[in-house]
């Protein structure tokens, strides 16, 4: 299944709708944690679109599957 390409901050915007929040940002990355103890990283970089490899992982790291994250995007 093919990943849709987006900014940093729309992958942003779509983990806090699954109801993640930002942490802290090291650096140019974000660190978004979820009350169950999840935690996703989003690099953001001059406002550059995330990489599928990059982007595969947070979904993974987030803990769903792909067909959640585009009905949320």
């Amino acid at each position: 299944m093919k990943l849709p390409v987006l900014k940093a901050k729309d992958v942003i915007a779509t983990l806090e709708k699954l109801g993640f929040q930002v942490d802290h940002v090291t650096g140019s990355h974000y660190i978004m944690r979820h009350p169950d103890g999840r935690r996703a990283v989003v690099p953001c970089h001059a406002n550059k679109d995330v990489k599928q490899g990059v982007l595969r992982s947070i979904i993974r790291q987030a803990g769903i599957n792909l067909e959640e994250f585009k009905k949320l995007v």
